[in-house]
């Protein structure tokens, strides 16, 4: 619309510059003939009155014969006549005096003397009435106006409609481009518009689907990768629990019996053996934190609810000085596999971030099943992370489960608290309201 309206405002301008230099001189042109005539009316008028026996009857009868005219007039020595309207009305109003002044009408007016004995006793004067020319050109300048706006107006609308007609399929394109970037590959795009759009859309298509794939493998990947590392991590409380823990215990019985056969006396031994003592069972919880750590038992046993709940009770026990509230879905209990050891290992790791580095009052554990997605929330009201932060080991370990899932992991700072949010797809899991 813009360069448009700009053409019609430089049309409009020509116009007005054209009528100013022209209309002047047209409108002169247009009078010369008339303005003659009146000349030769003077001196036939004169040629009469001179020939006449009684001259003032003869200019009676001619001027009763000029009648209702307005371009040729008789005027009396000593009196005047209006013979310039001010305004020039016409069907549709009066023409603005902007106009006007626009086209620099000119004075015309001429006199010629009558004579009667050779004594003047009036005039013929000739002011043309100019309102029909001006009319005239008043109308043409409206017309113009009036059809570049139509002609403005129709063009716009074409081009818009052309112009929308022609860059759907683009916006279409971008689009699907835009849900590619998202990760959606299932949607593909409708090939339309102008043949290089037609092809763009195509290898889009294309594109989409080898993403597609190398998506499902990548989750494929990831999802051994991560029962790799359950595995291993089974494997390796296995051995702590069968190898370690015996040992454990059999240096803590050896130190008990080494105390209860220590003589009376030998204070300097006996603390030594209790030093002993301390640190073997340092060693102990040491290890049932390892353990829980690389393979939480409490899943099979008690279900991902109760899992979880006991976590959060170790660590309201480690940190006093945290409030710990917490919202977990009963229904999460019938969830398994995989799905469960991500839940527990995105809440475990979330939870040792708050007491390691938070240095929060409170924290908040929501897990539930809504819409057909498993959400886990962990907030604090601690210290945030920092603008740079980056995915440490154990935020990358979630990010690598959670993907392996097709879920979605977030760390977000709002309100002066810092959340951890997943998403992951339910899959089959019930979808009753929580309790």
């Amino acid at each position: 619309m813009l360069p448009l309206g700009l053409m019609f405002v430089a049309a409009l301008l020509a116009g007005a510059v054209s009528l100013q230099i022209f209309a002047s001189a047209q409108l002169v042109e247009e009078i010369e003939p008339a303005a003659r005539s009146a000349r030769a009316v003077a001196t036939a008028l004169n040629g009469a009155l001179q020939t006449s026996a009684n001259p003032q009857a003869t200019l009676d009868s001619f001027v009763h014969s000029l009648g209702d005219s307005e371009a040729i007039r008789f005027r009396r020595l000593g009196t005047d006549l209006d013979v310039h309207p001010h305004e020039v009305q016409t069907p549709l109003g009066t023409v603005p005096d902007w106009f006007m002044r626009l086209l620099a009408v000119p004075e015309f007016k001429a006199a010629f003397p009558v004579m009667i004995a050779g004594k003047q006793i009036g005039d013929i004067v000739f002011a043309p009435d100019l309102s029909a020319d001006i009319y005239e050109k008043w109308i043409g300048f409206l017309a113009i106006a009036c059809s570049g706006v139509a002609l403005m107006l129709a063009t716009a609308a074409i081009a818009h409609f052309s112009a929308h007609s022609a860059l759907r399929p683009l916006q279409n394109l971008g689009d699907g481009l835009t849900r590619m970037r998202r990760g959606d590959y299932t949607q593909l795009i409708i090939p339309a518009g102008p043949p290089e759009i037609r092809k763009s859309a195509q290898e889009a298509n294309e594109l989409a689907r080898t993403l597609h794939h190398l998506s499902q493998d990548n989750r494929s990947l990831l999802r051994q990768i991560v029962s790799l590392q359950d595995d291993e991590r089974q494997d390796m409380a296995r051995e702590l629990h069968d190898e370690l823990g015996p040992l454990l215990f059999g240096i803590r019985a050896n130190t008990v019996a080494l105390l209860e056969s220590i003589p009376s006396g030998e204070d300097e031994l006996k603390r030594a053996a209790e030093g002993i003592l301390q640190s073997v069972e340092t060693l102990q919880q040491a290890n049932r934190r390892i353990l829980d750590r690389l393979r939480p038992l409490y899943i099979e046993e008690l279900g991902l609810q109760k899992s979880i709940q006991t976590l959060l009770q170790n660590a309201k026990a480690h940190t006093p000085g945290l409030k710990v509230t917490s919202r977990i879905d009963t229904r999460l209990n019938e969830v398994e596999g995989l799905m469960s050891q991500t839940v527990y290992r995105v809440i475990q790791e979330a939870v040792t971030n708050v007491l390691r580095h938070a240095k929060a009052g409170s924290m908040h554990v929501a897990a539930e099943i809504s819409s057909g997605e498993v959400i886990v929330e962990i907030s604090d009201d601690g210290v945030g992370f920092p603008p740079d932060r980056r995915f440490g080991r154990g935020l990358t370990g979630m990010l690598e489960r959670v993907r392996a899932l097709s879920g979605t992991l977030e760390l977000l700072r709002e309100a002066g608290h810092t959340s951890v949010r997943c998403r992951l797809p339910a899959g089959d899991s019930p979808r009753s309201e929580p309790t």
